[in-house]
């Protein structure tokens, strides 16, 4: 951990292991952080999702207690459903596929986190399993944690650079592994808890049913890209994602969804256990986002890098090339299966150690 003494921390604690742990750290280095936890939640007008607020709460108290450190709650769920429930929607009414944790980290967390109480603080510490360098000039870069399966930087790369220079990781050095081993260590009430899946706001609630309850149904044709084919019918190519193979529902599978026409509301599929067409080696992002300094800023020039195009622990080598238009063209060394619309690219250096930014991606120039 960079050098903490004189400095005012705020950790955020979700109630889970890792936030649990990272405020363990910094107390260990003598470091007395402020404890805050963000509520969020559902639509307050619903009645019928239910969310595990209470639990996470009573996690976190007891992290507090044991430390004697102040715990305080604040409430930032009009801001959540303002900022990253309506991107989501958004997203998916155009057929894209969002992701609604990395703009809660960016809006929320160290957003307006940081307008209504963090900018009285320093540093920011949170949970991720994510971390950061100063180079010689003083800038501050995203790393990543040495654990690929946990490593969290994609979930980060549409942080400010200025979100970047508060931010603090305390576990993102270690191991899930030797996280939970000083959860026992310590007698940490979230040591045997599970990780939370999925969007941190919907808890149990299934996915389809919240789209649903916003978007409704919209039934239109699925064909087989390769026979022309009429399959049947889907209910909406909002509950469908690029690459998804699950859940489809027609025999003689498996299908993979290849594309989503929104014009025709045509849900395009692909049938085999590896259909080429499921694959791409050749896309584009828009509006690059560089967390710390832009390294490509040579139009027409081909940059080796490293990238990730979902939560992975897999890293793809590949040529970025930045275009007079703001896109940056991506070429991969090899095909990769189910590159969709709306999804973050993030990234990388050759030894996929610095985490350069995000962008979204689109399938050609618009």
């Amino acid at each position: 951990m960079r050098g903490l003494q004189g400095k005012k921390v705020a950790a955020l604690l979700s109630g889970g292991v890792d936030s649990s742990v990272a405020v363990a750290l910094l107390v260990e280095q003598g470091i007395r952080p402020d404890l805050w936890y963000i509520q969020i939640g559902p639509d307050r007008d619903s009645t019928d999702f239910t969310c595990t607020i209470e639990e996470d709460l009573e996690m976190a108290r007891a992290v507090a207690a044991k430390f004697r450190l102040p715990l305080q709650v604040v409430d930032l769920h009009k801001d959540y459903w303002d900022k990253v429930v309506d991107y989501t929607i958004s997203q998916v009414r155009q057929g894209l596929t969002p992701n609604p944790d990395v703009m809660c980290n960016r809006l929320i967390k160290f957003g307006v986190f940081d307008e209504r109480v963090g900018h009285n603080y320093d540093i920011i510490a949170t949970g991720h399993y994510a971390q950061t360098e100063e180079d010689e000039e003083g800038r501050i870069w995203l790393c990543t944690s040495p654990d690929p399966v946990k490593d969290q930087t994609d979930f980060l790369a549409q942080l400010q650079p200025w979100q970047l220079q508060k931010a603090l990781f305390p576990i993102g050095h270690l191991p899930k592994a030797d996280v939970r081993a000083i959860a026992e260590r310590e007698h940490l009430s979230a040591a045997h808890r599970k990780d939370s899946q999925g969007i941190c706001f919907l808890g149990k609630i299934d996915y389809n049913d919240y789209i649903r309850k916003y978007l409704g149904e919209q039934l239109g044709q699925v064909i087989d890209r390769e026979t022309g084919r009429v399959l049947g019918l889907h209910r909406g190519l909002w509950f469908h994602t690029i690459g998804q193979r699950k859940g489809l529902g027609f025999g003689g599978g498996p299908w993979y969804v290849v594309e989503k026409d929104m014009k025709r509301n045509i849900l395009w599929v692909a049938h085999g256990y590896d259909p080429a067409s499921a694959y791409s080696d050749h896309f584009f992002i828009k509006a690059f986002h560089a967390l710390t300094i832009n390294p490509f800023t040579e139009l027409g020039r081909a940059y080796p890098v490293t990238l990730k195009i979902r939560h992975t622990p897999d890293f793809c080598s590949a040529l970025v090339t930045p275009q007079e238009d703001g896109m940056v063209e991506v070429r991969t060394e090899r095909p990769l299966q189910g590159v969709a619309p709306g999804q973050f690219c993030v990234l990388y250096d050759k030894q996929h150690h610095l985490c350069y930014g995000s962008g979204e991606i689109r399938l050609a120039k618009i």
